[in-house]
C-alpha cells in the first residue's frame, strides 16, 4: 500500500502579503484552516507543515500538528517540500510514495479535492504528477493575473499554463475551455526530487508558473477537474472575501 502524505509549505515573508499564513480567518490562522481541512482527506496518511518560521512551527505544534523546520533560503515551494520530505523520511525510517503539495494560502480547501488529485496515481502507475483545475466562472477571474490559467488536451493533460487569459476568447465564447489551476499538486517521490533537479526554463520564467518547467522538459501533468469552489488568498482584499465566504462553511464546525 502506498504511503501518501501532504506537506504544506508556509513562510511569513510573502512579498505581496507579509505574515499571510498567520492571518486570521474567523479566529483561526489561515495555515490552521489548511492543516485541519487537509487532515480530513481519506487518502492522506499524514500532514506536515514545512516552514522556516518559528512562529508558524510553534502554532502548528500547539494545535497538535507536525511542523518541519526548513531553510529560509528556498525560493520555491517545491524546494521547501523536498527538504521537508528528507527530514520526514528520516523521522519515520522509510520512504514516502506520494507527496501532495498543499498551498498554505488555500484556506477553503475541501478534503475531497485532495482525494480527487491523488486518485489518478492509484489508477495509473505511469502518472508522476497531477494538478487540480477548476472552471473559471467570471471574466474578472479570467483576467486576474493572480489566477494561473491552464489549457488541456482531450485527455486532460496540461498543454500550457499562463497568468494571461488563455485560451483566447476573441472569436467566440469559450467558457467550457476556461480553467484555473488549483494548487493541490501531488508528485511521486522520485519525480518531486527530479523536478527540483531540472534546470529552470524560459517559459517558466516568462509565465511565472513553476509547472511550465515540467512541460518544457517533456514530462506530462495530468490535470484533474474539480467542481469545488475555492479562492486562494494573495492579498488582504482576498482575505476579506474568503472570510465572508467561510462564515457559512460547514467544515469549520468540525475543528473550530
Amino acid at each position: 500500500m502506498s504511503k501518501i502524505i501532504g506537506i504544506i509549505p508556509a513562510r511569513m515573508g510573502s512579498s505581496r502579503f507579509p505574515g499571510k499564513p498567520m492571518a486570521k480567518i474567523n479566529g483561526i490562522p489561515m495555515v490552521g484552516h489548511v492543516y485541519y481541512r487537509s487532515k480530513m482527506s481519506s487518502k492522506l496518511d499524514d500532514v506536515y507543515v514545512a516552514t522556516c518560521d518559528k512562529e508558524i512551527a510553534d502554532y502548528i505544534n500547539l494545535i497538535g500538528g507536525k511542523a518541519i523546520m526548513t531553510s529560509d533560503k528556498h525560493k520555491r515551494a517545491s524546494d521547501r517540500v523536498a527538504e521537508a520530505l528528507g527530514k520526514i523520511e528520516n523521522q519515520i525510517g522509510g520512504k514516502v510514495d506520494i507527496i501532495v503539495l498543499l498551498q498554505g494560502d488555500e484556506p477553503m480547501i475541501f478534503p475531497e479535492m485532495i482525494d480527487e488529485a491523488v486518485q489518478p496515481f492509484l489508477n495509473n502507475d505511469e502518472i508522476v504528477v497531477t494538478n487540480l483545475m477548476a472552471p473559471i466562472r467570471t471574466i474578472q477571474e479570467f483576467q486576474d493575473p493572480n489566477e494561473v490559467k491552464v489549457v488541456v488536451d482531450n485527455k486532460n493533460y496540461a498543454l500550457y499554463y499562463s497568468r494571461e487569459p488563455i485560451p483566447s476568447n476573441k472569436k467566440e465564447p469559450n467558457e467550457k475551455y476556461m480553467f484555473k489551476q488549483v494548487c493541490i499538486i501531488p508528485f511521486t517521490r522520485d519525480f518531486l526530487i527530479k523536478f527540483n533537479q531540472l534546470e529552470p526554463t524560459p517559459l517558466e520564467v516568462i509565465e511565472s508558473v513553476d509547472m511550465m518547467r515540467i512541460l518544457e522538459h517533456g514530462y506530462k501533468v495530468k490535470m484533474v477537474p474539480t467542481n469545488y469552489d475555492t479562492y486562494s488568498v494573495d492579498t488582504k482584499e482576498d482575505l476579506s472575501r474568503v472570510e465572508k465566504l467561510m462564515k457559512a462553511d460547514k467544515l469549520i464546525q468540525k475543528y473550530s
